[in-house]
């Protein structure tokens, strides 16, 4: 094996391979004496089918065996002999063409290959002890407790039939029968029978709701609509339609009580244990919140303080990944990709940034969990492994044995522990100042919080 290194670039190295044809012969030699030992053909003896007719029969794709193996080696000595910190799967190019790698794989020549490195950058620590966030802190209150008992009761509240000849009103829930038609013609999707339909919930598409506000019981309506322009059904966004509607029965909400029926409802004795475990679950929610915010302070920080070159493609590989799902989301709801007047390349300038800031952060946590030896159990990974599993009921058997055979996907599970365990260990190196603020304070952008992350 001859290796040249042809580009030490940054963070890109780059070396060109030679595999003399003699050694991928001898290699293939072996195999195919290996082969003979135990092959069973038409026509011999066990094992004493000649190596030439071996040779012919599996000549090609044993050596495309050996040239995988010989290639894997080349790259893992090169990355050894060099120290290589690989932040990516390899580029390899074959300038050879089809016409060299056919005449090596009937090695009638030698195998020539350039690979392509890209490296971690060497990133300087220091300390944390100069860094200084908030962590906000909300209590839950009596009127929290109340408002979410509320909610529940709401959730479950019950109904009544209306008075003989009464109209419906908005809060009312009617049972009706309904068959939808675009252009006259009914349309996949567009019938239901006895459903129910509280009126005012926003359920249906807007405008339906509105026009069923004084029907009475045996009632037939025609409801003109106009679905969205960013419905989810890109074929009837924007599109006119009718519904013939039959109404079957009209009731009227009961009052809202908070009382024991309504623990025994929610699996509780009493209701005291219901208002505690109300109480719990909204402490719960506000100390997730408020870790998130603090997360993404501490992101927010990191980023600003630390710059260095990135692999680039694994920011390619992050921004892909950004780009698809954007392009999904926005497929799926109808809508077109860009907003507020930008341009799509506007759009891509921003996602690259947010896939560069991702990478640049992932990096980062990486080197600093690396040098505090943080770790992950095998617990916790079984633990989040199961959660995930639990998403999809039924099939738990099938998604526990895709993650457990699959080393990149279970990868994927246990990165953001890893991550959060990184986190944990440099809120313990922070300043950090606890400030109270309002529910309405803590709870403001919290979805964007949450879903702020590392690659």
């Amino acid at each position: 094996m001859q290796v040249t290194q042809t580009l030490a670039e940054g963070l890109k190295q780059e070396f060109k391979v030679v595999l003399p044809a003699a050694e991928l012969a001898d290699k293939l030699e072996g195999q195919l004496k290996e082969m003979q030992a135990k092959a069973q053909i038409k026509g011999f003896r066990p094992g004493k089918a000649p190596v030439s007719h071996l040779r012919k029969i599996y000549g090609k794709s044993l050596m495309s065996e050996v040239l995988q193996d010989a290639v894997n080696d080349a790259n893992r000595k090169i990355v050894d002999e060099n120290k290589l910190r690989i932040a990516i799967e390899p580029a390899i190019d074959f300038p050879g063409g089809q016409e060299g790698l056919e005449q090596a794989l009937e090695a009638k020549g030698d195998f020539a290959y350039t690979v392509t490195f890209e490296t971690l950058p060497t990133i300087t620590l220091g300390g944390f002890d100069d860094i200084a966030i908030e962590r906000l802190v909300t209590p839950v209150t009596d009127a929290d407790v109340h408002k979410a008992l509320e909610q529940l009761a709401e959730r479950s509240r019950e109904f009544e039939p209306r008075a003989e000849g009464a109209a419906a009103e908005k809060g009312d829930k009617v049972t009706i029968d309904f068959t939808g038609k675009l252009d006259g013609v009914n349309f996949e999707g567009g019938s239901g029978g006895d459903v129910d339909l509280v009126l005012g919930s926003g359920t249906f598409i807007p405008g339906f709701e509105e026009q069923l506000e004084g029907v009475v019981v045996g009632a037939e309506k025609l409801v003109k609509v106009r679905f969205p322009d960013d419905y989810s059904a890109a074929h009837l966004a924007g599109r006119e339609a009718e519904f013939d509607v039959t109404v079957k029965a009209v009731e009227t909400p009961k009052a809202i009580v908070v009382d024991e029926a309504l623990a025994k409802k929610y699996g509780m004795e009493t209701l005291d244990e219901l208002h505690a475990a109300v109480r719990g679950n909204l402490e719960s929610d506000y100390a997730r919140v408020s870790r998130s915010k603090l997360k993404r302070a501490l992101l927010d920080a990191l980023d600003l303080r630390y710059k260095f070159d990135l692999p680039p493609r694994l920011v390619d590989q992050e921004f892909g990944g950004i780009w698809d799902q954007l392009q999904a989301e926005r497929n799926r709801g109808g809508g077109p990709l860009t907003e507020d007047g930008k341009s799509e390349d506007d759009v891509r300038v921003e996602y690259r940034a947010i896939a560069e800031r991702r990478v640049r952060l992932g990096l980062l946590l990486a080197e600093i969990g690396q040098q505090a030896n943080v770790q992950v159990e095998d617990k916790d990974v079984t633990e989040a492994l199961i959660a995930r599993a639990r998403q999809f009921p039924g099939q738990e058997r099938q998604v526990w044995d895709y993650y457990r055979n699959n080393e990149q996907a279970l990868a994927q599970i246990r990165a953001p522990i890893y991550e959060e365990r990184v986190v944990d260990h440099l809120t313990g190196l922070i300043k950090i100042t606890e400030r109270s603020v309002t529910r309405e304070e803590l709870l403001a952008d919290a979805e964007e919080d949450e879903s702020e992350t590392a690659a």
